[in-house]
């Protein structure tokens, strides 16, 4: 696992390389076989009504986030979401004896599994604390690192309240349909400042932070429509109508795969064009005149839309997985527009060089911090921050 990991670009550290040689995986697996304990998939480890809440990341995704969080030895961490131990763990082994990792989880009954799992492991520098991880946890404040294992919609005040001038924090952060690893350092101005953006993919934050997934079914079509929290709802009866309502359908030179609809193209039409959503099938078969694109174990598209009118990217031919060409579907009479907005939507996307979740850079100004706007940045407005999103270039 850990060759693959190095091999991939995953891990690029020693301190990582070494943690994850020195932690082994399955003791925080029990029940799974070798195999598929060393697999790099995300293994679901509770569920709540046929519904995850709890998981053991992807190891290649974990090795992103820990050469992303940059630790010490000797660093003070706070993690949010302790899940089954093995990331505490995992950084238990980097900052060493002389450093703490103290692992909050708002699940009692997961703490006192992980607590069972550390110590078949031989790990003993992890505190466990029940408790919800939007207060963070006080007692053991100062932290010079701050990491969820969770997606947040937003960057709560007690994180920032905990974190030590200077110190990052690591959040699986939503950003307009995406969410997003950023790792972020606490400049003395109260700012925080990116210093690298991955992609991921975690279950949500539950309790007082509690995140919302933004769907809304769309009656009679199969499909939910997801939009930015940040900007306001389109009128679920208005957008019923224009989908009703297929018109042209229009080539577009470019291919697409599953990750350009979330963290690719469909981060960039999110920044920066207004009407941008996704639709999702909710339905094996859904109502619209097109396939959807494929997007794991169901299809999704990105799409603008309107009052009057909407502009979806569909495959071009059969669904296929892997990048395939597309094409942009018109709907109701403003979709005309909307498709033109799209196309070149494309163009710029592809002149700009088909950018990633990797390519963007974000700084989040907590509320009441008084900091200079850069010139063109894409502003999302959230309860206790505002991210600015810029495209070097």
């Amino acid at each position: 696992m850990v060759d693959a990991l190095r091999e991939g670009g995953r891990i690029r550290s020693a301190a990582v390389d070494a943690a994850f040689r020195g932690v082994p995986r399955h003791l925080f697996l029990p029940g799974l076989s070798v195999a598929d304990a060393y697999a790099d998939e995300a293994i679901a480890v509770q569920f709540s009504e046929g519904v995850a809440t709890s998981s053991a990341s992807q190891p290649s995704m974990m090795a992103i986030m820990l050469e992303q969080l940059g630790l010490q030895p000797g660093h003070r961490v706070l993690e949010i979401g302790a899940g089954t131990g093995y990331n505490a763990a995992l950084m238990s082994r980097i900052v060493g004896a002389a450093g703490l990792v103290t692992a909050v989880d708002i699940d009692e009954e997961l703490v006192d599994k992980a607590a069972v799992h550390l110590a078949s492991a031989r790990v003993y520098g992890v505190d466990l604390v029940a408790a919800d991880g939007a207060d963070g946890y006080p007692p053991g404040a100062p932290y010079d690192r701050i990491v969820l294992t969770v997606g947040s919609d937003d960057v709560q005040p007690a994180w920032l309240a905990q974190l030590a001038p200077g110190g990052r924090l690591l959040l699986p952060l939503a950003v307009r349909g995406s969410q997003l690893s950023v790792a972020l350092d606490l400049d003395p101005d109260g700012v925080l400042r990116c210093d690298s953006v991955r992609s991921c993919a975690f279950i949500r934050l539950r309790g007082a932070a509690a995140s919302t997934d933004g769907n809304r079914l769309v009656e009679g079509l199969g499909v939910a429509i997801q939009t930015p929290d940040d900007l306001p709802e389109p009128d679920i009866a208005t957008t019923a109508r224009v989908l009703a309502d297929p018109r042209k359908r229009r080539s577009a030179p470019v291919q697409l795969g599953a990750v350009d609809v979330w963290d690719g193209f469909g981060l960039w039409l999110a920044l920066t064009e207004p009407g941008a959503c996704r639709l999702l099938a909710v339905e094996p078969e859904t109502a619209l005149p097109d396939d959807l694109l494929p997007l794991g174990s169901t299809g999704g598209t990105v799409a603008l839309a309107d009052a009057e009118g909407a502009a979806a990217v569909v495959p071009a031919g059969s669904p296929e997985p892997g990048p395939a060409a597309v094409a942009v579907r018109e709907f109701g009479p403003g979709g005309a527009g909307l498709g033109d907005r799209m196309l070149a939507a494309l163009d710029g996307w592809v002149a700009a060089g088909r950018p990633g979740a990797a390519d963007w850079r974000l700084t989040v100004v907590p509320t009441g911090v008084d900091a200079p706007t850069p010139p063109h940045p894409q502003v999302i407005t959230k309860k206790h921050c505002r991210v600015l999103a810029e495209f070097p270039g």
